[in-house]
């Protein structure tokens, strides 16, 4: 697997029997969905909500469902913002759901709330003139390789259900494109961060592939 630059120092695997990863638990995520996911592509699923097991995590999945504005609260009550950030800074490797993606912008159009400021970028409504939120099945055309990637052809089908979408400054980070009304980013990829717009783990055989592609990279590049 050619992996991109992390922003870290590489390690090498781990001779665990299971590559531990850290769910974010902030009551805003389909945590046993993901959970399942991970236990599926051969990973063992962690829950916490404790600032200092992020802060050790080998990796770490940031799920995301409802408000953008509600879920940085949460984030910011439970003291898990800057241990994020931290992380994503250290190399940690890091898988954003949904909602996640749209967090890792500057700041967000849904109620007006700065963001985990990540990404440089905002999240912004998708049109009144669309059907939202966006529910369904739809297609992902890749812009460029990622080992997130591996293994599923261009074009896709995922399963999404949003009425926000994230618009990065920088064209390069969006991996992955899908067309509803508009163009928006639909994968996102920067260094060690990872992050999908629709649910992998609702999107069948290739959804769980992006779960099996991140334990595969997490235990390439950290003990």
């Amino acid at each position: 697997m050619k992996l991109p630059f992390l922003g870290g120092r590489q390690r090498k695997p781990s001779a665990m029997a299971k590559m531990i990863v850290k769910v974010v638990d902030y009551e805003s995520g389909n945590l046993r969905s993901v959970s399942r996911a991970l236990e599926t592509a051969g990973a063992q699923p962690v829950l916490t909500s404790d600032p200092d097991a992020l802060k050790s995590a080998n990796a770490i999945v940031l799920p995301g469902v409802g408000s953008g504005r509600a879920a940085m609260e949460a984030l910011e009550q439970r003291g898990l913002v800057k241990p994020l950030q931290e992380a994503v800074a250290s190399g940690t490797p890091v898988l954003c759901i949904c909602l996640g993606l749209q967090l890792l912008m500057d700041d967000t159009e849904e109620g007006s709330s700065p963001c985990l400021g990540i990404i440089s970028g905002t999240t912004r409504k998708l049109p009144d003139s669309l059907k939202v939120p966006h529910m369904g099945w739809n297609s992902v055309s890749f812009r460029h390789e990622h080992p997130l990637l591996d293994g599923i052809p261009d074009g896709s089908y995922f399963y999404f259900v949003h009425s926000y979408y994230a618009e990065p400054l920088k064209n390069d980070v969006a991996t992955g494109v899908t067309e509803y009304g508009l163009p928006f980013c639909s994968v996102l990829t920067q260094g060690n961060v990872m992050a999908t717009q629709f649910h992998p783990e609702k999107s069948g055989d290739f959804g769980l592939k992006i779960y099996s592609n991140f334990v595969d990279y997490a235990s390439v590049v950290w003990k």
